[in-house]
C-alpha cells in the first residue's frame, strides 16, 4: 500500500492514498490516560504496512489503518442536533409540499365540477384532444386519474387511454375536462400556482376552505399511526406486569 502525506486528493489513476483517508499508527506509548483514547494509539486487526510515496518522509513505512469499516478508527458518525434538526426541516417542506400538491388537485377538481355546458360536443372533444397531447405524461395523469383512467399493464399508453375516454364521454364532462387541460397546460408554462388562482377566481371556488380540509386530513393520518401504536402497547405492558406477578 502506498500512502501519502499530503491531504490534497491523488492525480487521476493513481493508487496512493491522501492523508484524510487512513490513520497513522504511533509507535510510542501514550503520555497518560487522555492520549491514550486518541485513534493513533489504538490498535485493531486492519492495521498494515505502507510505504510513504508522496510528501514527508518519502520512501518509509509506516503503519496504518486505511479500512472505512474499521470501527476503532474509522467509526460510524453519531447524529447529531443538527442533523436533527435538517431531517425535521426536510419532513416538514416535504409536508407543506404534499398539502400544496393535494390542495391544487382538489382546487383543479373544483374548478372543473362548476364549469357549464356550452360549446357543443365535437367542438369540446375537438380541443381536449389537442390539449391532451399538449400535455406530458405526468399532468395528463393528474387528469386521467380523476375519471378513473389508469394503465392496465406497462406498456399501456395513457394518451391512448384518455384519448378513448374523451370518445365515448358525455359532453357535460367534456366541459370539465376541457377546463382541466386548460389550466394544467397554461401551469406548465407560467406559475402553477398563479394559474391556478385564476382559474379559481373565475369559478369562484373557495380555495382557503379546500387547503384547511386537506391540512384537517393530513393531520388526522398522522395521529392514527401513533394512536395504533399506543393501543397496541397498552396488552404488552398489562402481560408483563401479570408475569412479575
Amino acid at each position: 500500500m502506498q500512502i501519502s502525506t499530503a491531504y490534497t486528493n491523488p492525480q487521476e489513476g493513481s493508487t496512493t492514498l491522501p492523508r484524510g483517508k487512513y490513520v497513522a499508527i504511533r509507535e510510542e506509548k501514550p503520555k497518560d490516560k487522555d492520549e491514550a483514547q486518541r485513534p493513533e494509539y489504538k490498535a485493531c486487526r486492519y492495521i498494515t504496512e505502507a510505504i510513504i510515496a508522496e510528501g514527508e518522509g518519502k520512501g518509509t513505512t509506516h503503519k496504518v489503518c486505511a479500512n472505512p469499516e474499521c470501527p476503532v478508527h474509522h467509526p460510524k458518525r453519531q447524529p447529531t442536533k443538527a442533523d436533527a434538526s435538517f431531517k425535521a426541516q426536510q419532513e416538514k417542506e416535504r409536508r407543506e409540499a404534499a398539502i400544496a400538491n393535494t390542495t391544487g388537485i382538489r382546487v383543479l377538481a373544483a374548478i372543473a365540477e362548476a364549469v357549464p355546458v356550452r360549446l357543443m360536443k365535437r367542438d369540446l372533444l375537438f380541443v381536449a384532444e389537442r390539449l391532451a397531447f399538449l400535455l406530458d405524461e405526468n399532468r395528463l395523469s393528474i387528469v386521467a386519474r380523476r375519471y378513473g383512467i389508469k394503465k392496465a399493464k406497462d406498456n399501456d399508453s395513457i394518451e391512448k387511454l384518455f384519448a378513448a375516454y374523451l370518445r365515448r364521454t358525455e359532453e357535460s364532462v367534456l366541459g370539465s375536462v376541457l377546463v382541466e387541460l386548460t389550466i394544467l397546460h397554461a401551469a406548465s408554462r407560467q406559475n402553477a400556482a398563479q394559474v391556478l388562482r385564476d382559474a379559481a377566481a373565475v369559478y369562484k371556488v373557495n380555495t382557503d376552505a379546500i387547503t384547511l380540509k386537506v391540512k384537517q386530513e393530513f393531520a388526522t393520518k398522522e395521529k392514527t399511526p401513533a394512536a395504533k401504536k399506543s393501543v397496541a402497547e397498552a396488552p404488552s405492558k398489562a402481560m408483563k406486569k401479570t408475569k412479575v406477578a
